[in-house]
């Protein structure tokens, strides 16, 4: 097991590398460049203007290079100005330069300053990813047992009333895509003028003028139900329908089993020999499939974060790409690459653990 875990570190460090370097090129193409200084200095730049900020800010040494210095392997730029000022990398604006490190990235801990926000990047990034982590939290504890109830529900009863009125539900909420759910959710219960709210609030039964918040942007503050609710809804009925249908898969696979109807044979009831010997085994593939729902959600709450202004991970994204902020957006995917790279990693040993033929193997 310690060997598989270390090969599976190895593999992962080498993705990590290669997929930092494909997004830093990519965001340090010379057009993103040209913007950067335009946006920074002034849209009124003349291409030689360009040219020299470009050349002023570090960005005119080799690719490689810059990568390295991000990373923080290589000691950070340093040039000299005409008028005898001198400007680095790890030099702060108005800092001694003699008293600035050689080394400043992602090693040392400095993740760069953000050109849209004003502020450092990881502190942007720790306040962004607080608040989707709430987000992503209450998501979880909403989607898996509800799937998982759905899915085994589902396969237990094969071919019934009750399977085909789940595996359309799950289908259906799979197939909406979650812009169109939220505008679908807003619609129905946060609408004053449309949907349910008008005549809950004629009956009497509500006090404002709609049943949920059309925003999340209060729940930055203070998360209540009504705030909370929408996004939350609109993200995990997507996920529900996925893991519930791969839950019946599993389920309907494991019901087949010579060793299930053994113990059916033997008398044992149907609800021992779901709970005690088929459940066990079906759900050891919705595992593997239930983590891989983490790096989905950090991705998936983009549209969601922006649809009810809620300013977390996936807002920050949208604004940074926006706003051509080059650091704030190589913040965004290291975070994204060690999510990814770490669930499927617990995914993998988990597997190993809870599959014993795997593990013997």
């Amino acid at each position: 097991m310690l060997l598989f875990i270390l090969r599976r570190l190895g593999v992962m460090f080498l993705t990590a590398f290669a997929l930092t370097f494909i997004v830093f090129s990519l965001t340090n193409l010379q057009p993103n460049l040209e913007k950067l200084a335009k946006s920074e200095a002034s849209v009124r730049m003349t291409d030689d203007q360009v040219v020299s900020w470009i050349a002023n800010n570090g960005y005119d040494t080799p690719m490689l290079s810059r990568y390295a210095q991000w990373l923080g392997v290589l000691p950070g730029w340093v040039k000299t100005m005409e008028d005898g000022e001198v400007r680095g990398r790890c030099i702060a604006k108005g800092a001694d330069p003699a008293a600035a490190p050689r080394y400043c990235g992602l090693v040392q801990g400095d993740w760069g300053s953000s050109t849209v926000f004003k502020k450092p990047v990881s502190e942007v990034l720790g306040r962004s990813l607080g608040q989707t982590g709430w987000l992503m939290l209450t998501v979880m504890l909403v989607m898996v047992p509800t799937a998982l109830m759905l899915g085994v529900l589902s396969g237990m009863r094969e071919g019934s009333r009750t399977d085909r009125v789940l595996s359309t539900f799950a289908i259906v909420t799979t197939a909406t895509p979650e812009y169109v759910s939220g505008v679908i959710f807003i619609a129905l219960f946060a609408s004053a003028t449309a949907g349910l709210s008008p005549l809950l609030a004629d009956w009497g039964w509500i006090s404002g003028k709609t049943l949920f918040m059309g925003t999340a942007t209060s729940a930055m503050d203070d998360i209540t139900f009504w705030n909370f609710a929408l996004p939350v809804m609109t993200i995990a009925l997507y996920g529900i329908g996925y893991i519930a249908r791969m839950t019946r898969a599993s389920m309907t696979e494991v019901m087949t089993a010579q060793y299930i109807r053994t113990a059916r044979l033997k008398g044992v009831g149907f609800t021992q020999v779901v709970l005690k010997h088929a459940l066990r085994n079906a759900l050891i593939a919705p595992f593997t499939v239930i983590m891989l729902q983490f790096p989905w959600l950090l991705n998936g709450v983009v549209i969601v974060e922006t649809l009810f202004n809620y300013k977390g991970f996936g807002w920050t994204l949208v604004q940074a790409a926006t706003n051509n902020d080059i650091e704030m957006l190589l913040g965004c995917s290291v975070v994204a690459v060690f999510v990814v790279l770490v669930t499927q990693l617990i995914s993998d040993v988990g597997y190993v653990f809870l599959n014993p033929r795997i593990r013997l193997a």
